[in-house]
């Protein structure tokens, strides 16, 4: 576990001390200091050694013991599912009530453990035994879009069956349904999803419109940050450039990455980060910057004059998505899970507190019985002209991955 995410979760442990009837994720992230949060620049090139080993349908098969066996191992992102403490015998510990709702419901005992901190080093610690079709000791885990795909690629993901996701066939969001990557949604559920745009100061900055503004107006230069990540950043590097970032081509891909490294030479770019330009533009050491959505909504409880913007060019919209791994022995007791979670109700639960996209119809009607403030926010719940112009990354293979990485590490200097 890293300093960092061992920091946050020393944080969380001493909000979580004190009386009351729990607290949200918001007073959470409210009480720390985002730099305490930040996790820097990551290591864009972990995990990307030699071409991992491929399975296949008939190379790996898994029997499902679900129906003998009543349980279900989950590996989850911190921080990422309603949760309140307790006091019980005198000593308080950490509850989730969804979880112990659904373990009443189904009779299904959840093991559920937050130690996905991040994609690549997760795929370090479970990429040996996937790639040899040994058991991970996880039913399910979230990855996010891409580094979803880089697994059903290799053929280390389990087919759902739909017949079991009746909630799930009934409410996703239809801006979800369909990603390239997976586009019958065959091997994967949406947890949670976001978007990725820009914000601003508007105390120390006029508007900004578009990401060409971003990395070209003057009295900007210096003072805007871009994200680390590779997929979320080129992904409006290619739209300046003229290309479909669902679609496009290795010679499209440099034309974009040289228009990056144009806007590096010239000085425009601070900084690449990952969460920590939070801090920076509440303090003003940036005045605006590419930004995810949900940490926009926490900065805007405290500083009403940070904006969210979706640049002209359209945005980026990304989820962490619901995957039974081969060898995970109880992929029905993992279906009836994301079936329980597309009740609107039950989504509306977890969008409370997580405070990020509910890829649930009908959580944000469940919401107003919530927190009718949170029902309102578009950061939460954006209409269909907000995603109209949505965009998700192409899937790439484990290859074409690592150049790409490369090239980009290669232009902002990690």
């Amino acid at each position: 576990m890293s300093q960092e995410r061992q920091a946050l979760e020393a944080l969380v442990r001493a909000q979580l001390r004190g009386p009351g009837r729990g607290v949200s994720r918001r007073g959470f992230l409210r009480g720390a200091s985002l730099a305490t949060l930040a996790v820097g620049v990551p290591s864009l090139l972990s995990a990307c050694g030699t071409e991992a080993a491929r399975q296949t349908t008939e190379s790996c098969q898994t029997e499902d013991k679900s129906e003998t066996e009543k349980t279900l191992a989950i590996s989850n992102w911190p921080l990422y599912i309603d949760q309140k403490r307790v006091k019980e015998g005198g000593q308080r510990r950490t509850v989730y009530p969804t979880i112990e709702a659904f373990q009443e419901e189904t009779g299904i005992t959840v093991e559920y453990t937050t130690d996905f901190n991040d994609n690549n080093e997760f795929f370090g610690i479970v990429r040996n035994q996937l790639a040899d079709c040994q058991p991970t000791g996880r039913d399910m885990f979230m990855p996010t879009d891409w580094m979803a795909a880089r697994m059903i690629d290799l053929g280390w993901i389990q087919t759902l069956d739909k017949a079991n996701l009746p909630n799930v066939e009934a409410n996703l969001a239809q801006s979800l349904r369909s990603p390239s990557w997976d586009p019958e949604r065959e091997y994967t559920v949406p947890w949670q999803s976001g978007v990725t745009g820009m914000a601003y100061n508007s105390e120390l900055t006029g508007e900004v419109r578009s990401f060409e503004e971003l990395l070209t107006r003057s009295d900007l230069k210096g003072k805007v940050t871009l994200l680390s990540e590779m997929h979320d950043t080129m992904l409006f590097l290619l739209l300046m450039t003229g290309a479909d970032p669902s679609d496009f081509t290795d010679d499209e891909f440099g034309v974009a990455i040289d228009r990056l490294g144009e806007a590096v030479q010239a000085g425009q770019i601070r900084a690449f980060t990952g969460n920590d330009y939070a801090q920076d533009l509440v303090e003003g050491n940036v005045v605006a910057c590419e930004a995810w959505s949900g940490d926009v909504i926490q900065l805007q409880f405290d500083n009403p004059n940070i904006k969210f913007v979706a640049p002209e060019e359209g945005l980026s919209l990304w989820s962490d998505n619901m995957m039974v791994p081969n060898q995970g022995f109880h992929k029905a007791n993992a279906e009836a899970w994301m079936d329980f979670y597309y009740q609107p109700e039950i989504a509306a639960q977890v969008a409370a507190w997580v405070n990020y996209i509910s890829p649930v119809e009908g959580a944000r009607e469940a919401m107003t019985d919530i927190d009718p403030s949170l029902a309102d926010n578009p950061l939460i719940f954006p209409d269909e002209e907000f995603l109209a112009n949505a965009y998700d990354f192409m899937a790439l293979d484990t290859k074409t991955e690592q150049k790409y990485q490369q090239m980009f590490a290669d232009v902002i200097g990690a």
